[in-house]
């Protein structure tokens, strides 16, 4: 995944969930964020950031604000951008070989499943979970508690029940970590939840990924600690 016209800035504030006050060649401006998350650790003033200019003239912000340096690593913390990682790295024969029957948004029941899949006989249903919070190498989800996040998690293991197969992917947004673990600390009940899935059957991965300012693509496996 490719993104198009690159500028990079100066992170000065986040009035609201939603904007960011940027210093772009000494100019301050307000730009969209694609992550409602706390990101606190990510988004510190001064912090180098990588904004793309939209070519939507009718906007009333023209950046949106995708990836940030911490330290020497950039994260690209675009909230959209896990869900299209997973399907380009998918539909290029990854993980279910090639000519698998591949559709996003897929309803199930009362659920909306990120991807719905079909190889064979295979019938699986994945849900993306995106990752940006990191401290000495761990990464961890979620940032804040989600509620939401546990009824996802149940849907899945329903489907289990009912035949199908289930995966959670977690989307880690940045390269060489450590290991994967859910953040008990933030959301202990999200951490049983997914501990008590993969016990039921549900798929659990993490896979990094390759960031650069301008694109990201699906990297390696990493280890997933959920005890």
């Amino acid at each position: 995944m490719r993104y198009k016209n690159i500028r990079e800035g100066r992170f000065v504030s986040r009035p609201n969930r939603f904007i960011a006050r940027v210093e772009i060649d000494g100019q301050e401006e307000i730009c969209h964020v694609k992550n409602t998350g706390r990101c606190r650790e990510l988004l510190v003033p001064g912090a180098s950031v990588f904004l793309e200019k939209s070519d939507k003239k009718e906007r009333k912000t023209a950046y949106d604000l995708i990836a940030v340096r911490k330290g020497e690593r950039l994260i690209n913390m675009d909230s959209q951008i896990p869900n299209r990682v997973v399907e380009e790295w998918l539909r290029k024969g990854n993980l279910l070989g090639e000519g698998a029957y591949i559709r996003p948004e897929t309803k199930y029941g009362n659920s909306r499943f990120d991807l719905y899949m079909e190889q064979g006989e295979r019938k699986i249903f994945m849900e993306v979970k995106g990752v940006t919070l990191e401290e000495d190498g761990i990464v961890r989800f979620p940032d804040a508690p989600t509620e939401r996040g546990i009824k996802h998690i149940k849907e899945l293991c329903q489907c289990i029940k009912d035949g199908y197969e289930a995966y959670i992917m977690f989307v880690i947004q940045m390269k060489d970590v450590k290991y994967f673990e859910p953040n008990k600390r933030t959301h202990e009940a999200f951490a049983q939840a997914l501990l008590e899935a993969e016990q039921a059957g549900v798929h659990v991965l993490a896979y990094d990924c390759l960031v650069e300012p301008d694109a990201i693509c699906l990297g390696e496996p990493v280890e997933v600690q959920l005890l």
